[in-house]
């Protein structure tokens, strides 16, 4: 099986930090040469300690769900012959309590995946198939212990 990998990291910036002031921003690179600014959430810790410019660890839970379910209802789709000009996703995290332990956690990630096919599509069944076999293949969405539910929609443009 293959190894994922992402360097974080963080400098103080002399800040007193023992006080807990200190900002929560820091960087995530990866392999490929990618960097992204990360933050905690201005939910979690307010500004000026957290930076709303970043990336939250949650925001980027969402964003890998989201992605990695596109990733695969594309490899589906074309597999099975269906031409899909964009995909779009608005997709949402929800987090509470989670239920078996009462611990603070992402309770459900909702995706809202609009798909646009050209020429023709699946009918409703096939199109909730296909999100199926893609939510069953997402490593991301079978790593996750709350709740991944796919409430997707479509378009169709002429050939």
């Amino acid at each position: 099986m293959a190894t994922h990998t992402c360097t974080v990291t963080w400098d103080r910036q002399g800040q007193t930090f023992t006080d807990n002031k200190y900002s929560r921003a820091h960087a995530w690179h990866f392999d490929g040469g990618a960097q992204v600014r990360g933050s905690s959430s201005p939910h979690s810790v307010r500004v000026p300690y957290s930076d709303p410019t970043g990336v939250d660890p949650e925001e980027a839970l969402v964003a890998a769900t989201a992605s990695c379910h596109m990733l695969w209802f594309l490899s589906i789709a074309a597999g099975d012959g269906w031409v899909v000009d964009r995909y779009d996703d608005a997709a949402v995290a929800r987090m509470g309590r989670m239920p078996e332990d009462q611990r603070t956690g992402i309770t459900e990630v909702v995706l809202h995946p609009h798909v646009v096919f050209k020429g023709s599509a699946p009918d409703a069944a096939g199109l909730e198939a296909l999100h199926h076999r893609a939510h069953e293949a997402c490593f991301i969405a079978n790593s996750l212990k709350s709740e991944v539910r796919v409430e997707g929609t479509m378009d169709v443009v002429a050939a």
